[in-house]
């Protein structure tokens, strides 16, 4: 990525979001359950807006896969009225289908450093020793929700710390982060 000098008022933007990403890392650390459920609702609620616009694309667009994109919207607003009825119940299973997740990627992790002979020694050991964590978080979020709740609120929160210090340092500095082949209209 390129970097290039950003207008006065770009840069008071950049720390006024960088301050606010911080202050949401904060309250993701201090609040762990209500981000979860936060998290839930609203994706209880795209979920809902994503089967109403499915529902209705699929009755007033005629094509091929008609009555396939209405049985979509139609389970998108079952799954997000349930998310949205038991947020509760729905945090503890998307947990713990993460607890599922992290088991299956360990178990992976092992299998592919035992097997893996023609790789150095220490690269096998680090797959083995990344599949090992894996396994043992995995364990913990599935004997408690609460303890994965937390490990995903603290993952979150550590994300959006950085992601604002990172932030508050270019607005302070007047560097902007920008893809690679674009330019800035001045």
């Amino acid at each position: 990525m390129s970097e290039s000098r950003s207008p006065t008022w770009m840069r008071g933007a950049q720390i006024g979001l960088g301050v606010i990403a911080i202050i949401l890392s904060i309250l993701v650390f201090v609040y762990p359950g209500i981000t979860i459920l936060s998290i839930i609702f609203i994706l209880a609620i795209i979920l809902i807006i994503v089967g109403i616009e499915k529902i209705i694309s699929g009755i007033f667009i005629t094509n091929k896969s008609r009555w396939g994109t209405i049985g979509l919207g139609i389970l998108a607003l079952i799954f997000g009225s349930i998310a949205l009825g038991y947020p509760v119940h729905t945090a503890v299973f998307v947990i713990i289908l993460l607890g599922i997740a992290l088991l299956f990627s360990g178990i992976s992790h092992i299998l592919y450093g035992v097997g893996r002979n023609q790789d150095p020694g220490w690269a096998r050991g680090f797959s083995i020793g990344a599949g090992a964590l894996a396994i043992s978080l995995s364990v913990l979020v599935m004997a408690s929700p609460l303890a994965g709740a937390i490990f995903v609120s603290t993952i979150l929160a550590i994300g959006l710390l950085i992601i604002g210090i990172e932030i508050i340092v270019l607005g302070t500095t007047g560097r902007m982060k920008m893809m690679p082949g674009t330019t800035i209209g001045r």
